[in-house]
């Protein structure tokens, strides 16, 4: 028994025969990559993620975890001299022998000069005219995290002046030198303001100028004899974090603030 074919002519149909796409609900939404392809990507050309495995997409690259280990690896770092410092271990030697030979071989005049640059009247209103200026600039959130990075210098410092107690290289029968509070009000203030000018300078003189006047603030320690070289060494470990921390925020607010305006420009488009 043969089957008879059925035409492929209908009323009002003049097609060939061959299928065509329907002007329907299911195409009228189908989106158009800028690249040409199509939307659709076949299973085949699925690219693999990074442990191997099939993935429906491309993997989007992210930032590395650079720094947390940066803050990870200064956190440990900070507590292996603390711990020299509170048993009077074998790393005491060498500073006290580097503090012997650089106390005073510049004149105090200048080392003064110099060490008055981590003086809190000196240093936070720099911070603070910088943080003005981020928040202006619609950087509310890394100002805020720039204050309270410098608010939570004190509250680190003070309790390891008392509990690790050390005494200052001219002055034995004295306790509390270690970490230099100088030193870390000078390294939250100077980078700090760097970090949240530097975006609309688009130049690297913030960053050195920082660092320079951080710099210049814990050489004029030590060669004052204020502190010893790992007092003035731990407070910038312990403020690395709290700086890595700024950082974060101001790429945290820079990528919000570039998703807002993204959004807005796709509902002034859409509308």
């Amino acid at each position: 028994m043969s089957e008879t074919p059925r035409s492929r002519e209908t009323g009002g149909d003049t097609s060939t025969g061959l299928p065509q796409h329907r002007t329907g609900h299911a195409f009228a939404h189908t989106p158009h990559r800028s690249d040409g392809r199509s939307p659709q990507t076949p299973r085949g050309a699925r690219q693999p993620d990074p442990g191997g495995r099939p993935g429906t997409i491309p993997p989007v690259p992210g930032r590395p975890a650079t720094p947390l280990l940066i803050a990870a690896v200064c956190g440990l770092l900070f507590s292996l001299v603390t711990w020299q410092v509170l048993v009077s271990g074998p790393l005491l030697t060498p500073d006290h022998a580097l503090s012997r030979a650089l106390v005073r071989a510049v004149p105090d005049s200048v080392t003064e000069r110099l060490s008055d640059l981590g003086n809190i009247p000196v240093a936070v209103p720099v911070l603070v005219l910088a943080m003005a200026y981020a928040a202006r600039r619609g950087r509310a959130l890394a100002a805020g995290a720039a204050g309270l990075a410098m608010a939570l210098v004190p509250a680190l410092v003070i309790p390891f002046k008392e509990w690790t107690a050390r005494p200052g290289p001219l002055e034995p029968w004295a306790a509390g030198y270690f970490p230099s509070g100088h030193t870390a009000t000078a390294a939250v203030a100077y980078l700090g303001a760097a970090l949240l000018v530097r975006p609309y300078t688009r130049r690297a003189w913030p960053t050195a100028a920082a660092l320079i006047l951080t710099g210049a603030t814990a050489v004029g320690l030590i060669l004052r004899g204020w502190h010893w070289p790992l007092d003035v060494l731990a407070s910038l470990l312990l403020c690395a974090p709290l700086l890595l921390g700024v950082a974060w925020a101001g790429r945290a607010g820079r990528a919000g603030r570039a998703g807002r305006l993204s959004l807005r420009s796709t509902r002034r488009s859409s509308g």
